[in-house]
């Protein structure tokens, strides 16, 4: 079990390294936009049918806190509220042009930031953190996947 509690302290450690390396990545993004807001247009981009109710279970708050988040992000012209063609009375969310680009942008940025730290790492080196990266994905929980796929994509 020491052996375990080793590894998951040195998990730990590089994951808040790559989180420091992805933020950055955010922070030098403009117009800046909050990660809660950068969470629901990432969840928004995933599902075509997200309504305001989905919204809300996905971020795990109440509906009124997911509808002042889509405010913000309507007010900046970065989601549009639509009405469902197959419940009127359902509102589905889109996001606008402007977002998909912030989010590829942000994608991008992402990338040649991970692309610098990678480049200062051997080929052997990087190669064992795919292997090791895609064995620790593989030992996640299916229920943990789901939970979390908003994240990746963001």
């Amino acid at each position: 079990m020491e052996r375990v509690s080793g590894a998951a302290a040195a998990v730990e450690s590089t994951v808040e390294s790559l989180l420091a390396v992805l933020d950055g990545a955010r922070l030098a993004q403009s117009p800046a936009v909050p990660p809660a807001q950068l969470r629901v247009l990432s969840i928004v981009s995933r599902n075509r049918h997200t309504n305001m109710s989905r919204l809300a279970e996905a971020l795990d708050v109440v509906p009124s806190s997911a509808s002042r988040l889509c405010d913000r992000l309507e007010a900046t012209g970065l989601l549009r509220r639509v009405p469902d063609p197959r419940d009127r009375r359902e509102v589905r969310l889109l996001l606008t042009a402007a977002a998909r680009r912030l989010l590829a942008d942000l994608r991008e940025r992402r990338r040649h930031a991970l692309a610098e730290v990678l480049d200062r790492m051997t080929a052997q080196d990087r190669d064992d953190l795919v292997r090791a990266l895609a064995a620790f994905d593989a030992a996640v929980p299916a229920a943990g996947r789901a939970a979390d796929e908003d994240l990746r994509s963001a």
